[in-house]
């Protein structure tokens, strides 16, 4: 037996176990990364092919002869070809759930700031702003509370639940968001309202076909000029152009994204460069906690066992991918 990971430098900064993945196959070869010219020779002996975000396509799979398994260390599996894989009757698996503790704190950090400006104020002491205010609590920026205010959730799943309990126990208004352009659900209300009704929006579903550009310049002019726009999702889910007209505009009061379309991006892409103020960016880390991290290990060891025991594992399905 020969396992590979493609790019665990993705997922460890040496700070991980893998007992469990050393307990599930042996042995196993970790690269910290692999370019596209170096993944065929990498995986060409080898029976479970592990990657992050390293595209496994048609070539590679054809070329690693003793294939049995595909594991994708992340939930979304867009970088590998399902086709190619199908014919040839390879399974491939991802793992969910492994970090929504780590997703959920970091929605509310984001909310948080955005109705706090707790970066903003933190820079103003720095700029020595306090040490010379006429009052002893500077007012520079508007301060709001999450208690009584509108959250509308996009997508329903593990997370988006998740979202909706915290956000209760804010005293948030919560309103779950139906496909769009569909009637609502027991429970769920129409997508345009949601847009229309929330004052903070949370995205949470996968990105499709269905779900490219989910919002775009229509779904912005429908949000309140005080609302804000919070995605840790996708960034395919944003059309980011409108993103950044709608911020100039004021069509909405400001956004906070852990995600962009190209990741990593380049030196000019117009979300950093222009960055205005009322746009938080993290680096793609909702989901980076050590303790989610490790979580994602040892699930997806418990994928690799459980395919080789003949037991039921995380295998990828056409409906994954759909919104709930």
């Amino acid at each position: 037996m020969r396992a590979v990971f493609l790019d665990f430098g993705s997922v460890t900064r040496g700070d991980m176990d893998c007992a469990a993945l050393e307990r599930a196959v042996s042995p196993w070869q970790y690269y910290h990364d692999s370019s596209e010219s170096e993944v065929l020779e990498r995986i060409r002996e080898a029976e479970v092919i592990v990657s992050n975000k390293v595209f496994i396509g048609r070539a590679a799979i054809t070329a690693a002869r003793n294939l049995k398994l595909i594991c994708v260390a992340a939930t979304g599996y867009n970088n590998v070809d399902l086709a190619a894989a199908s014919e040839r009757s390879i399974p491939v698996c991802n793992v969910r759930g492994y970090a929504t503790p780590s997703v959920v704190q970091h929605v509310f950090m984001l909310m948080l700031n955005l109705a706090r400006h707790f970066v903003d104020y933190q820079e103003l002491v720095k700029r020595g702003g306090w040490q010379t205010s006429q009052f002893f609590c500077p007012l520079d920026f508007g301060i709001r509370e999450l208690c009584g205010k509108t959250l509308g959730i996009i997508g329903y799943g593990e997370l988006g639940h998740a979202v909706a309990n915290v956000a209760q126990a804010f005293g948030m208004k919560v309103q779950i968001a139906e496909h769009k352009n569909k009637l609502p659900r027991p429970g769920r209300t129409l997508f345009d309202e949601v847009l229309q009704q929330a004052d903070f929006i949370t995205l949470h579903c996968p990105l499709s076909r269905e779900t490219q550009h989910l919002i775009s310049r229509k779904e912005f002019e429908l949000m309140q000029s005080s609302a804000y726009l919070i995605n840790t999702a996708r960034g395919g889910l944003v059309n980011e152009t409108d993103l950044l007209e709608s911020l100039s505009l004021g069509r909405i009061a400001g956004a906070a994204i852990d995600v962009i379309q190209e990741e990593p991006p380049s030196k000019d892409n117009p979300i950093l460069r222009q960055q205005p103020a009322n746009l938080i960016v993290t680096p793609h880390i909702a989901w980076a906690s050590r303790e989610s991290r490790q979580r994602l290990l040892e699930l997806l060891a418990n994928n690799i066992k459980n395919f080789f025991q003949h037991k039921s594992f995380n295998q990828v399905t056409d409906t994954d991918s759909k919104i709930v």
